[in-house]
């Protein structure tokens, strides 16, 4: 068996699309996986073209993105939309066309990405000679381009190596979520070349010390919802504070799954995490008829407006002008949540994960 797979075709057809005398942009939603791809894709890239940069749609305000971002000196542009003229080719890796507006109507040549295959609705519009390269069985898209930069004969430097195994580890959750063989592999085949103390201080700064207090109001709060648990924060001062409170409740023994809610401009916002059960799924029973709903089974969101969420419940008042009137209004807010997940979370509704394929690393 081959140690990754062979990519003898799609390496000849990105071959094939490239031009010394065009410059290209590698369009992502950043986080770890994604700026560890496309570093391995614009160093894949970047002595057979005119140049090679990275551009991100979203802003950066993990702490622990901050530090990959500044201790590996990773540089990327903000997308806008006149950046268009100025690149002849596009690719996206960690993503896929339809997954954001801003991706819309870009003709991307290159699609790297592991997450699920779109509806046929969805699926972008590509001419043969497109690499369409679409894993959902591989825990990350960092595990793919370590594939890519091996069949390729590349050697990484340390900083992109120790990007590759940051984005490995951050996606299967440590390997402890939907992790293949391959991804071990990947893994332990940049130990060679990364830098592990850099990896110790970008593991190492997670947490902004102001986020503290919100660790302890969700412990307060925290209470069984169907088959799991759940906790609402009221206002949030960025949604990576839900990821992070959600991503620590995993270590909790005998937790079969956690939704960490709370509201940022506006928007109720439900982080899901676990390991038995198919919560994007639940995610997407519970709010996709009034929000944007769904993700993996050991990981999802939910992203509601307070105005649809109050369409859907003309019962909720929606008032912040006093202190005592928004706590009114955060506890119907919580109680329409609650009540909604805890319906949808049942034994009879929620299914189990199915089993996953350790060995599939084709």
């Amino acid at each position: 068996m081959a140690y990754f797979r062979v990519l003898n075709t799609q390496l000849a057809k990105i071959q094939s699309l490239l031009d010394k005398n065009e410059s290209w942009l590698i369009l992502i939603n950043a986080d770890p996986d994604a700026m560890a791809s496309a570093l391995a894709l614009q160093r894949l890239l970047s002595k057979k073209v005119k140049s090679v940069h990275i551009a991100r749609i979203n802003t950066i305000t993990r702490p622990d993105n901050l530090a990959m971002i500044k201790k590996l000196h990773i540089h990327m542009r903000t997308w806008e939309e006149n950046m268009r003229k100025k690149y002849q080719k596009f690719a996206i890796v960690d993503s896929q066309p339809h997954h954001s507006p801003f991706f819309k109507n870009i003709p991307f040549s290159i699609v790297i990405d592991h997450h699920p295959l779109p509806h046929k609705d969805n699926a972008p519009l590509l001419t043969p000679e497109n690499v369409y390269d679409i894993r959902p069985d591989y825990g990350s898209t960092s595990t793919m381009l370590v594939e890519y930069l091996y069949n390729a004969q590349i050697r990484p430097g340390r900083y992109l190596a120790t990007a590759l195994q940051y984005g490995i580890r951050t996606d299967t959750g440590t390997f402890g979520r939907q992790t293949t063989e391959v991804d071990l592999r990947a893994y332990h085949y940049m130990v060679r070349y990364a830098d592990q103390n850099l990896l110790t201080q970008i593991l190492r700064s997670e947490y902004f010390l102001n986020w503290l207090p919100y660790f302890s109001h969700a412990f307060e709060k925290l209470r069984p919802c169907g088959l799991g648990h759940f906790t609402y924060l009221t206002d949030v001062e960025s949604p990576d504070i839900l990821v992070v409170i959600a991503d620590f409740f995993l270590r909790v023994y005998g937790l079969k799954y956690i939704i960490v809610s709370g509201v940022y401009e506006r928007t109720a916002i439900c982080i899901f995490r676990g390991s038995k059960y198919n919560l994007g799924e639940l995610a997407q029973k519970s709010f996709s008829d009034i929000g944007s709903a769904g993700g993996h089974s050991a990981l999802a969101r939910a992203e509601i407006s307070l105005k649809m969420l109050k369409e859907k419940n003309p019962s909720l008042h929606i008032d912040y002008r006093r202190k005592k009137q928004k706590e009114e209004t955060h506890k119907q807010i919580e109680n329409i949540l609650f009540t909604q997940l805890k319906l949808n979370g049942s034994a009879k509704q929620i299914n189990k994960q199915a089993p996953e394929n350790k060995n599939n690393c084709k």
